[in-house]
């Protein structure tokens, strides 16, 4: 087992950019001035190539290049709310578009075309309540995720060939359900649908159905049906808060006979009780951890698992190729854990600080870890959004979400190469990263390979801004 250590700053998120001034918004006691762009860049020590993310509010998608510099930026696209941007082999961008959905919801999953030329989109509207009082919205209820095949993780691994073109693909969405079992409250319910490329659902899940098989204890259960986290506004209740769905992906349990980990079965992560699961074709649920760390020694060992964001099984070509690799976001989750601090058992799952876990998923045995060890934890902690990918030379980025901060670290945890975000929305709240991919500088042939100049920091102790 690995732990690294952070970077040598805490990275803040409150402030805006002034021109070419950076202005600090006095909101918070967090800093409030340092760099951002590329601020660590050792080319020998990292895996070259554009790294993508869409930007909280009106700037869209934004490609950079190791040194940070913008190569490409699609402001058809508009916030975050559906999840991440992703690049396709060609030089193609899918992310979800429309701004006024309401709870992470987008609009429409749009593909575009290096200029921008819409190719695909799925709008399979569902009228849902505005929020206070206003106007309905008709939405595609695409949330948090979605998946092509021949991408299965959503990232580049050797040998990957993400469908381009006459698709499918795999929508994580909502769909709104009363389901006494679960709650006398109506339910925010997640589904799951592959859709054709030309809008047809051929598969279809949907978690209300399940409830029975995501190993929730009586008192979960009792916690649940009080829909405590009732919404008036949007008349449901988001009673799990899916925020990831991936395809496992060839893989060598399979190859060795272990039909729970079939390539086109479903990993899916709940983010409100902390559980992460895989379904299967049929719809069942055929392999679970969580969302009880303490149902055998080796999860104990591993230690509880709170809020986690963008669980995936490693594809194969990769270090560590079939493990689960995830982040662990901390912050609060969980269902009948009642404490003095949640006396309602309800958010009692606690813990100020982020973990990037790689386990093997038949044993539960911690393989790696990415973490900031004893009282300085707090140093490396991102409560939403956020996620992980292992790169080809077996480095691991990580989107510190919450801080709009994306780095690269070895297997030994040295951070070789640092970027933070300077979209910030417009009243300089967030300028959050929901979670970015670094793709081969071969998928983007519109652009020549972009020479690469190390970047290092000063030194903070002596840093100082000049007095004006």
């Amino acid at each position: 087992m690995m732990k690294g250590a952070n970077g040598s700053r805490r990275l803040a998120s409150i402030c805006v950019m002034s021109g070419a001034v950076l202005a600090p918004v006095l909101l918070s006691g967090v800093p409030s001035v340092y760099p951002t762009g590329t601020t660590i860049f050792h080319p020998e020590k990292t895996w070259g190539g554009y790294t993508v993310f869409i930007t909280p509010e009106a700037d869209g998608v934004i490609l950079i290049d190791m040194n940070g510099r913008v190569v490409k930026q699609w402001k058809e696209f508009s916030g975050a709310a559906g999840g991440p941007a992703r690049i396709l082999p060609g030089g193609q961008v899918i992310a979800g578009a429309g701004s006024g959905a309401p709870n992470q919801e987008s609009l429409a999953l749009v593909q575009r075309d290096w200029d921008g030329r819409e190719i695909w989109r799925f709008d399979h509207s569902e009228q849902i309540p505005g929020r206070d009082g206003a106007a309905p919205v008709w939405s595609a209820r695409q949330h948090h995720d979605w998946q092509r095949p021949g991408f299965a993780a959503g990232y580049y691994a050797p040998g990957a060939q993400p469908a381009v073109a006459n698709a499918t693909t795999l929508v994580l969405t909502h769909s709104n359900v009363t389901e006494n079992r679960i709650s006398e409250r109506r339910l925010e319910d997640d589904r799951l649908i592959e859709v054709s490329w030309d809008g047809k659902v051929l598969w279809d899940w949907r978690a209300s159905d399940h409830a029975d098989e995501f190993g929730f204890s009586q008192d979960a259960r009792s916690v649940i049906r009080q829909a405590f986290g009732f919404n008036r506004g949007r008349d449901s209740y988001d009673w799990l808060h899916i925020n990831a769905a991936a395809y496992v992906g060839p893989n060598h349990w399979y190859d060795e006979g272990d039909t729970r980990f079939a390539p086109d079965n479903i990993v899916i992560s709940s983010r409100e009780s902390s559980f992460i699961a895989i379904v299967s074709r049929s719809g069942k649920i055929v392999w679970r951890m969580g969302p009880d760390y303490r149902e055998s020694d080796a999860l104990r060992a591993l230690g509880q698992i709170i809020g986690q964001h963008n669980p995936h099984f490693i594809p194969k070509g990769l270090a560590g190729a079939g493990n689960l690799l995830v982040f662990d976001n901390g912050g609060t989750s969980g269902y009948g854990f009642a404490n003095p601090a949640a006396p309602d058992g309800r958010d009692s799952l606690r813990r100020g600080s982020s973990r990037i876990v790689e386990v093997n998923p038949v044993t539960f045995e911690k393989v790696w870890e990415y973490a900031v060890a004893g009282a300085e934890s707090y140093r490396f902690y991102s409560h939403y959004v956020s996620g992980a990918q292992r790169l080809a030379n077996g480095n691991t980025m990580i989107t510190e979400g919450a801080d709009g901060r994306i780095f690269e670290v070895t297997t030994g945890g040295e951070i070789v190469w640092e970027y933070v975000s300077p979209y910030f929305t417009q009243n300089g709240g967030t300028n959050r990263v929901y979670r970015a991919y670094r793709v081969p500088y071969e998928w983007v042939p519109q652009l020549p390979r972009p020479a690469e100049r190390a970047v290092v920091p000063p030194n903070v102790r002596e840093f100082r801004v000049t007095p004006q």
